[in-house]
């Protein structure tokens, strides 16, 4: 008999709160006679305030923070003076705070937005769509669920709803930049406010610093109210206990773990960035940055190392691969980032941190070393930035970490249960993650991953309209549609025109049989063709492949400029990883339009670098379907690309 979804969910909880309560290594409150409810329902996972006074009572001293620990920030002035901290925070309420922000009506314990209707809609994809501007954020496509059930405006609101003290600082930065800038963050603010998904799909170099830190601002803000209602929560019942009434009931405030923000990267130079957006969005200037040092170390280049990127001479490398490699590119790694209200503590353990940054490599490592993905339970929001080099790497860790977020635990962690939202005990948080897509431009993964996702405030999508790219007056371009009736088949498809049609008519012709380079996109495909070439003994060829040695490129490009190979093979990926210059092209063959649109540019302009090489002399073919319109429209255009596919297939 098959078991419907909310009973799985029931099953999984109390399966969960009965090997909890099993445990021997399970936290034991100690009781105190003189406050017996306070201990109860405390908090577990914001404890500034109760075991400050729970160590004040017994006599005891705090448990101290050191590096990847459990233990809270207590300095050496005593449980007292963090105490007046705590409660100085909780009096800077500047009405944001309340039933009314727009956190509180998402991410509340009180938050009905997963109704029934509404995950009907996320779980069957139906959304309602429709077109609309944003300001410097430009046109963007929203997806909306329409309950006729329930009241309530989506629209962003015209300003974000940000803490004044952390306002105040950003405000002050940003009279420093462009009113362009500084308008793109205020937009950006207003959009994530709504606690919507938003999924940007092209922006450019100068534009990204800035997006960073607006977006940073809002997840700070985001960890601050989370702990502001958890503090609140907690004097409640202090002073509920205090006086001997009853503990409040309306208390939930909690995930199953603490970890409430994820932001995935393909390499350690942009955690560095990453961080710098952060600590610019820190409230005051004696806010301090525990183990800064160490980061920097680790994510930075060795001491003495020199980055050949960033020092080298003005046009040696394309501006967009000195900005994607420039500094530390290792793809393993994850840290885990404390707040406080006068401190951000880097490297704190997973369990006992607000802020994670990862690669996807990083995290699935960890994951299954651990046997356990327990720290990504509670994730609220999620950023995930430079997709299209996630893209490059592998993407499987993408999805590998995507189906382990916000999954019931396996363990318990000492949760206080009587403290989590109950849409996290219904199991629908998933529904309620805020989920920030950021790339410089779209493929078919980063748009199916964007799809897949199940934010009941809706999502939206910025679009754009592209111009063709530049390319040399009288080189031959030719665009090659081959006939596909779905997805599942295009690779077969392709494969079939290539070896049939297209490599037969390149091989009768004695100019195009030589001197050609044939441009792989995807890795598949490259082994793909590779294979093909090795089966044919007539054929000469060489390659590079992201596996190939510094000495296998030296041979290659030298076999291929002198003569000796006729043919040249080329992934996508290694040209995206090395941007080596190619000598000795006259004939071009795109196995499929580059996901990336300036590999294109560039590949037509290497012919030039041989001397006396004219417009005429060169050759382009691109091998095409209906389902490569993300990548033809920004090689064609987007009015190009709409009149190539409506092509008629000979």
């Amino acid at each position: 008999m098959a078991i419907d979804r909310g009973s799985e969910t029931t099953v999984q909880l109390l399966t969960l709160l009965n090997i909890s309560a099993t445990k021997s290594t399970k936290r034991k409150w100690v009781e105190d006679t003189a406050r017996p409810k306070l201990n109860k329902r405390r908090s577990i996972q914001f404890d500034e305030v109760e075991q400050s006074s729970s160590a004040a009572d017994n006599s005891g001293k705090p448990e101290s923070s050191s590096e990847g620990g459990k233990g809270m920030d207590v300095d050496e002035a005593g449980v007292e003076g963090e105490r007046a901290d705590v409660v100085n925070e909780l009096m800077e309420d500047d009405g944001h705070d309340n039933d009314n922000d727009p956190f509180e009506e998402h991410f509340g314990g009180k938050s009905t937005l997963a109704s029934d209707t509404r995950r009907k809609v996320a779980d069957e994809k139906s959304w309602t769509m429709s077109s609309a501007k944003y300001g410097k954020v430009g046109s963007v496509v929203e997806y909306s669920v329409l309950d006729s059930t329930e009241s309530g405006d989506s629209t962003p609101r015209t300003k974000a709803a940000i803490l004044d003290k952390l306002r105040t600082t950003f405000e002050t930065r940003q009279a420093k930049i462009p009113k362009e800038l500084a308008q793109l963050q205020n937009d950006l603010l207003a959009i994530l406010s709504s606690q919507r998904d938003l999924y940007v799909t092209k922006s450019s170099l100068e534009s990204q610093q800035y997006q960073r830190e607006a977006i940073m601002l809002h997840a700070i803000n985001h960890v601050s109210k989370k702990r502001r209602r958890v503090l609140k929560n907690n004097e409640r019942i202090a002073h509920a206990a205090k006086s001997d009434n009853p503990t409040p009931e309306d208390v939930q405030d909690q995930g199953f773990t603490r970890p409430s923000v994820l932001v995935l990267l393909p390499f350690r130079s942009f955690a560095l960035r990453w961080l710098s957006a952060l600590t610019a969005n820190t409230p005051t200037p004696s806010y301090q940055i525990e183990n800064h040092s160490r980061f920097q170390s680790e994510y930075g280049l060795p001491p003495g190392a020199v980055d050949k990127l960033a020092n080298a001479d003005f046009g040696t490398y394309p501006r967009d691969h000195i900005e994607m490699f420039k500094g530390n590119v290792d793809d393993s790694f994850r840290v885990g980032i404390k707040m406080t209200r006068k401190t951000v503590k880097l490297f704190s353990e997973f369990y006992g941190c607000d802020i994670i940054f990862a690669s996807p490599l990083g995290l699935r490592m960890s994951i299954q070393k651990e046997k356990s993905a327990d720290f990504l339970s509670s994730i609220e929001m999620l950023i995930v930035d430079q997709m299209d080099a996630l893209t490059m790497q592998n993407w499987e860790h993408v999805q590998f970490v995507m189906s382990h977020l916000n999954q019931l635990p396996k363990e318990s962690h000492n949760t206080d249960f009587s403290r989590i939202k109950p849409w996290y005990l219904d199991g629908h948080a998933a529904y309620l993650r805020q989920s920030i897509f950021l790339t410089a431009y779209e493929t078919p993964e980063t748009r199916s991953l964007f799809n897949s996702l199940k934010n009941v405030a809706g999502k939206l999508r910025t679009e754009r309209r592209w111009s063709p790219v530049s390319v040399p007056d009288g080189i031959d371009q030719e665009f090659i549609q081959f006939d596909c009736a779905s997805p599942q088949d295009e690779a077969e498809k392709r494969y079939n025109h290539f070896t049939t049609q297209l490599m037969p008519t390149l091989l009768k012709s004695a100019v195009q049989s030589v001197n050609t380079v044939i441009f792989v996109p995807s890795s598949f495909d490259f082994i793909r063709v590779h294979n093909y070439f090795r089966r044919n003994s007539n054929l000469q060829f060489t390659v590079l492949s992201e596996y190939s040695t510094n000495q296998d490129i030296s041979r290659a490009r030298q076999a291929f400029f002198s003569g000796k190979k006729a043919f040249l093979l080329v992934s996508e990926r290694f040209h995206f990883f090395r941007r080596y210059k190619i000598r000795g092209i006259r004939n071009l063959v795109f196995y499929g339009p580059p996901d990336h649109a300036q590999f294109y540019t560039e590949f037509l302009s290497y012919p030039f670098l041989d001397d006396g090489v004219e417009p005429s002399d060169v050759t382009t073919r691109v091998l095409y379907s209906k389902y490569d319109w993300l990548r033809l429209e920004r090689i064609a255009g987007s009015d190009g690309a709409t009149e190539l596919i409506k092509r008629s297939v000979s």
